[in-house]
């Protein structure tokens, strides 16, 4: 806005969502049927309210390694070549900040406004007690939600498929998910270069007649620069259901995203999903000796190295040779993760060491669980003896375990609390039920991504079992009316905010006291639900444990990034980590008085929670959700689902 006063551009942007108001109220709604589901009827009634006061929020133009915003959104049209001259050349330019010579008072509207790195430089310096602490935000990030108003901080610190792949200086992105919106996917990379972009999309519908299939080739035919690749899918019931991007840049760095949203539109809009970056990986210092000739440590970023190519080299040679050739030449050493995967396999159990070799689903899972908790027992050592850990298990879906209990006490559970402890930790399922179905953003459309079959005897069975674990996702109960109700009279203690937005997030988190849920002995983020195809059956009579399907994940946990000691650090004590739960933004507060000790530096790690704490057990009128069932009573937008 060249030659326009400042004052009144700030009114401009305040006033603008006024303007936007008459648009959003009559505006259409619209189901996205990409996702596969049994069928069902969606039965339209009048709704005589909607419980979303005012139009959404403007978005601010996305930040990206150029001069001027973006102002396309997300459902642009995708152009088939480059315009020309450049649309970037043409666009405004937003000034720095002013200078200020200290520190002041920050508005609460300002801080709505700001970064949370921005608003973090402007609180009073910290005391000297709290200086020798080091604090780090999430790993983890939330994806944003649409349609939550700004003012309502939900989305501080949370992530948009555009700011992940609008950077012009990607050459590169290989694309590993289930489902695909080609169209979608290429118009979240900058118009600019998106035409010039070198785009795999890494699918496991094999099928010639598969629907994904069909919609993936004929797409990708109408963008020169975009090749469809199908997975190896050995397993009748398997799946490739890993959801990872792995980017190449122009200015010789690497990055790896693990995730959990479709590359779909309805994924990334309303629905609770979670975002792990690597940091930016530079190339390797000439000399440097290949992966295969030295052994890597535990929790080392070549460790994750060798298991992320190892896991790339099961799709083959001529499917992914190219990029593990690629990502041979960049160094991981400042990746703070390690890696968990599946991949179709048979692995004798016997033979299984993780030093040697990458293992893959539960024997995995239990791998790493067991080699942190020699570490969390360290760091809680001088914690008294009877505190009880809980670990909550929380997905988007729930295969066939089999009528016992079997499989997810002596395996599952096992391999995420392998080493014995006293007293044992408590578990907890967190799953929607259909009143929290109805009442989420998008009601009964954000349900066919939900799964859990209980119609059957053998399936009530286990629902049976399962049911002493299963807790809610949001928790705040059933609404008299059929409308969302964001208001925060009597707001949570710990609110995540994202009780309205249904949940295809998987979470695996290890709580150290199952009473106040404040500490995090590690948590791990990824595609995996709970199923034996994603993590595989237990051992078999031939010793071998069969895995199904693709899936990829991530584990942090506080001593991952703990460093010798803070520079700044006038103690004389132990240096020690912590994690903690981080609520509606990811930085940490180290203000609670438990999380600093006198006489240690510590660092503190934030992660972000996608639920709220304490969770509520469901009662026993409760039932789950469960998506091949019919559900009459309407949602808040006046629809019933009917199979």
């Amino acid at each position: 806005m060249t030659g326009c006063p400042w004052h009144l551009t700030k009114l401009w942007y305040q006033k603008l969502p006024e303007f936007c108001h008459v648009a959003y109220h009559s505006r259409q709604i619209k189901y996205n049927f990409l996702r596969p589901s049994s069928s069902f009827t969606l039965l339209q009634r009048p709704c005589t309210h909607i419980g979303i006061s005012g139009p959404p929020p403007m978005e601010r133009p996305v930040k990206r390694a150029r001069l001027a915003p973006d102002l396309a959104g997300e459902e642009d049209t995708v152009p088939g070549r480059v315009s020309t001259p450049l649309a970037s050349l043409h666009r405004s330019i937003t000034p720095p900040p002013r200078a200020r010579s200290q520190p002041r008072a920050v508005s609460s509207a300002l801080c709505s406004d700001l970064k949370s790195d921005q608003a973090e430089d402007l609180k009073p310096k910290q005391t000297d007690h709290t200086r020798s602490n080091r604090v780090i935000s999430s790993p983890v990030q939330l994806t944003h939600i649409r349609d939550f108003a700004e003012q309502r901080g939900y989305n501080v610190d949370t992530v948009k498929l555009r700011d992940i792949l609008g950077d012009p200086m990607i050459r590169e992105c290989w694309q590993f998910n289930y489902l695909f919106d080609v169209d979608f996917l290429m118009s979240n990379f900058d118009e600019d270069v998106r035409s010039l972009v070198k785009v795999k999309v890494v699918h496991g519908s094999w099928e010639r007649e598969s629907a994904n299939r069909v919609r993936v080739e004929e797409a990708c035919s109408r963008y020169p620069n975009v090749e469809p690749i199908i997975a190896y899918m050995p397993e009748r019931f398997g799946t490739h259901h890993s959801k990872m991007m792995i980017l190449l840049r122009h200015d010789n760095l690497a990055q790896v995203v693990i995730h959990t949203a479709n590359m779909i539109h309805g994924d990334w809009a309303n629905m609770t999903q979670a975002v792990w970056r690597s940091p930016l990986l530079p190339l390797q210092k000439p000399g440097t000796p290949a992966t295969a000739s030295i052994k890597p440590g535990f929790a080392t970023g070549a460790r994750f190295k060798r298991d992320l190519l190892s896991y790339l080299r099961v799709y083959g040679p001529k499917k992914t040779g190219p990029l593990v050739q690629e990502l041979n030449r960049f160094e991981f050493d400042s990746v703070r993760a390690s890696l968990v995967a599946s991949t179709p396999s048979k692995q004798m159990y016997s033979k299984l060491d993780s030093d040697k070799a990458t293992l893959w689903g539960w024997p995995a899972l239990r791998d790493v669980t067991s080699r942190i908790s020699v570490q969390a027992k360290a760091r809680n050592g001088n914690q008294q003896p009877t505190m009880q850990p809980h670990i909550a298990i929380q997905i988007s879906s729930i295969a066939s375990l089999g009528q016992t209990d079997k499989w997810l006490k002596e395996v599952f559970f096992k391999a995420l609390a392998p080493t014995p402890t006293a007293p044992q930790p408590k578990y907890s399922i967190l799953f929607p039920t259909p009143d929290e179905i109805r009442r989420s953003l998008e009601g009964y459309g954000s349900g066919g991504s939900i799964h859990m079959k209980i119609q059957t005897a053998p399936q009530q069975k286990q629902l049976q079992y399962m049911r002493p674990h299963l807790c809610h996702w949001a928790g705040d109960g059933s609404s008299t009316s059929n409308c969302i109700d964001l208001s925060e009279e009597t707001p949570r203690k710990r609110e995540a905010g994202r009780a309205r937005a249904a949940p295809h997030i998987k979470t695996y988190i290890r709580y150290t006291d199952a009473e106040t849920m404040d500490s995090i002995d590690w948590a791990m983020v990824t595609s995996a639900n709970l199923s034996t195809q994603a993590w595989g059956a237990g051992v078999n009579q031939s010793g071998e444990v069969r895995i199904s399907s693709w899936e990829i994940g991530v584990v942090v946990w506080p001593e991952l990034f703990l460093d010798e000691k803070p520079a700044d650090s006038k103690d004389a004590g132990s240096v020690t980590a912590l994690m903690v739960p981080c609520f509606k933004h990811d930085r940490p507060d180290i203000a609670q008085p438990d999380h600093v000790a006198e006489g240690e530096s510590r660092t503190v790690v934030g992660f972000r929670m996608p639920y709220d704490l304490p969770l509520t057990p469901y009662s026993a009128s409760d039932e789950p959700w469960c998506a091949s069932a019919s559900h009459p009573t309407p949602d808040w937008r006046g629809q019933s689902w009917i199979n």
